[in-house]
């Protein structure tokens, strides 16, 4: 099949029989939205449709872009990811974007869900206590970066060093210790919205070492960054190559 007849059968998988919001008033840019995303960048490389969508929603978390997060919950549901699936990719942007954003985020997720009658709230995914969250989280932020974070805690001045705590107790043990999603789901996710978030090169390339460390290869960031690419444009998409490449160039 060539890319027109992809996009019209990725686009009917995903969104149903709904025209794109556009059709009526712009179809050029429609048609050249449609073609790209759904016919050329969906298919390029080895990710699952649930994981692409997932990845959609939170590059669509990080630009803000809310009307469009709706349109991609609707379409993540369609293909089967779980509203606990779709609640945890926004909940993971939260130690990046901050509580406002990731809140106004799931409050676009919360009207589909009710539109679609799936009973609020979800499944709690947490796994951590007050007295377990920095001990739990410490383990894996070290499981994914090794023993330079205890470096990196001892090298903190002492007025900064609640900023490491609430890292280890806060991004990896409130967060990457909840359920559902695996820590390679996560971290991949998690360098998607680094890229997405732009001047953030030096996490970006820190991810990158981190989805090694956790078994996602080049070829997968390769892919995960492509799939951000129509979201996020092609000067975010560059520089985020631009990491991957410094830390595993091509001849690696």
């Amino acid at each position: 099949m060539n890319r027109i007849e992809l996009s019209k059968k990725k686009f009917e998988v995903l969104f149903g029989q709904h025209t794109g919001p556009l059709a009526e008033t712009d179809p050029d840019l429609q048609e050249m939205l449609n073609r790209f995303i759904f016919g050329e960048v969906f298919y390029q490389g080895d990710l699952s449709d649930k994981l692409r969508e997932l990845i959609t929603i939170v590059v669509l978390t990080t630009n803000q872009t809310l009307e469009q997060l709706q349109a991609h919950v609707f379409a993540a549901l369609n293909i089967g990811v779980s509203p606990v699936e779709i609640k945890e990719a926004i909940y993971q942007c939260a130690p990046y974007l901050g509580f406002p954003k990731t809140i106004n985020a799931i409050n676009k997720a919360n009207e589909v869900f009710k539109a679609a009658n799936i009973s609020l709230p979800v499944e709690s995914q947490k796994t951590v206590t007050e007295e377990t969250r920095f001990d739990d989280g410490l383990k894996v932020q070290k499981s994914i970066f090794g023993e330079i974070i205890d470096k990196m805690q001892a090298m903190a001045p002492e007025n900064q060093k609640h900023i490491q705590n609430y890292l280890s107790a806060f991004c990896f043990g409130d967060i990457y210790t909840r359920g559902t999603l695996d820590l390679k789901t996560r971290e991949l996710l998690t360098l998607c919205i680094l890229s997405a978030l732009g001047g953030c090169e030096s996490q970006v390339k820190s991810h990158v070492n981190g989805n090694l460390s956790v078994g996602n290869d080049k070829n997968t960031m390769l892919t995960a960054v492509t799939q951000c690419l129509p979201y996020m444009g092609f000067p975010r998409t560059l520089n985020a190559l631009a990491c991957i490449n410094e830390v595993i160039p091509e001849n690696k």
